[in-house]
């Protein structure tokens, strides 16, 4: 796949002058999304879909792709807004692959095929692949480490009943000769030690209630679940794993930093203090990376940051920023599906918008 800079002149060059020839002038959106289609190299993961000449012919799943990217960049909170769009706006059609608005397909075919999207992980790919193309060749300075909550329109599942031991724990210290079972390792304990898949695998993600502690020092709640994302400089993410909603930051630490290994080469890893743990301590320096993790004093004294890491730590905000622009520009606040699968499929679609369009914004 050619550079980012040679796919930028060339959409600057001769696709724009030669779209706006054709089809009329292209607003700053239509652009957008030109830009990211450009990115998403989308011919080399929808071969899967094409159709092997038995039965009816299928709406290629290309266009139907284009149209989910484009969701989230003209932010249509609905597919029935984006259906409309298509059928009222003949540039974004044609953009998507349409030529009349009667080739749309009906909106049973679009949930058809965004459940297939979200089994095989279509966009998870997309954007992987977008990440070690056009980042992982580079070194990064600061990987920023963060959550933030996902609202979802469903119930919460059920929690599982935790089994009864065969012999209660007493409580209090042991008496003297007195030998007890030792206590079961945490989470956070056993995934230094195992590869990426297991640490995933162990990871819930059903719907549930999560509760965290604002800004402002109130307690807020949620239904749905809690996308953890690791952010680089040039505020763009690399890595995204999507959980309950009540599992804690610290414990999707280490998977984060698994996954974002294999995909940039990076030197600082920054956290706030929910992060602050000696676990993920030593798992970043057993990656080759210094932690740079707020200091958590848990009911003792806080402590401050030497002036060199207090400077580097500010570099943070990029996970705050990528956060708010995932919410309020790319449908992190119009999940409208349901299943951790469908959920993830929806937010990843944006992020591929969002990770394009800050390539992109680097080369202005």
């Amino acid at each position: 796949m050619p550079g980012l800079t040679t796919i930028f002149h060339h959409l600057q060059r001769q696709l724009f002058p030669a779209l706006t020839a054709e089809l009329g002038t292209l607003s700053a959106l239509d652009q957008q999304f030109c830009e990211v289609i450009a990115l998403t190299d989308l011919g080399r993961f929808t071969r899967r879909y094409e159709w092997c000449g038995n039965g009816c012919p299928p709406c290629p799943r290309t266009w139907l792709a284009h149209a989910f990217i484009a969701k989230h960049v003209y932010q249509f909170p609905t597919t029935s807004a984006l259906m409309d769009a298509l059928k009222s706006r003949p540039l974004l059609r044609q953009l998507c692959g349409w030529e009349s608005p009667g080739e749309i397909p009906s909106e049973a075919t679009f949930s058809r095929a965004f459940a297939e999207f979200a089994d095989d992980q279509l966009p998870q790919q997309i954007h992987e692949h977008m990440v070690k193309t056009h980042a992982g060749p580079k070194l990064v300075g600061h990987v920023s480490r963060d959550a933030t909550a996902i609202e979802a329109p469903e119930r919460p599942a059920a929690k599982p009943t935790p089994p009864v031991p065969a012999v209660p724990r007493k409580r209090g210290r042991p008496k003297q000769g007195e030998v007890r079972p030792p206590t079961p390792p945490k989470r956070l304990e056993l995934q230094p030690g195992r590869p990426l898949a297991d640490n995933l695998a162990d990871l819930p993600v059903g719907c549930d209630v999560g509760c965290k502690r604002n800004s402002k020092g109130h307690q807020e709640s949620w239904i749905g679940y809690k996308l953890h994302l690791d952010t680089v400089d040039g505020d763009f993410p690399v890595s995204a794993i999507l959980t309950s909603a009540s599992v804690h930051d610290s414990q999707v630490a280490i998977p984060l930093a698994q996954l974002t290994a294999q995909r940039v080469t990076s030197l600082y890893d920054l956290m706030d203090s929910a992060y602050d743990a000696p676990q993920i301590h030593a798992f970043s320096r057993h990656l080759g990376h210094v932690p740079i993790i707020d200091h958590n004093p848990r009911g003792g004294e806080k402590l401050l940051f030497a002036p060199a890491q207090a400077q580097r730590f500010k570099e943070r905000s990029a996970s705050e920023r990528v956060n708010s622009l995932l919410k309020e520009r790319y449908g992190g606040r119009w999940v409208r599906v349901r299943g951790a699968a469908k959920v993830m499929c929806h937010l990843m679609f944006g992020l591929v918008a969002l990770t394009a369009t800050a390539l992109f914004a680097r080369l202005c």
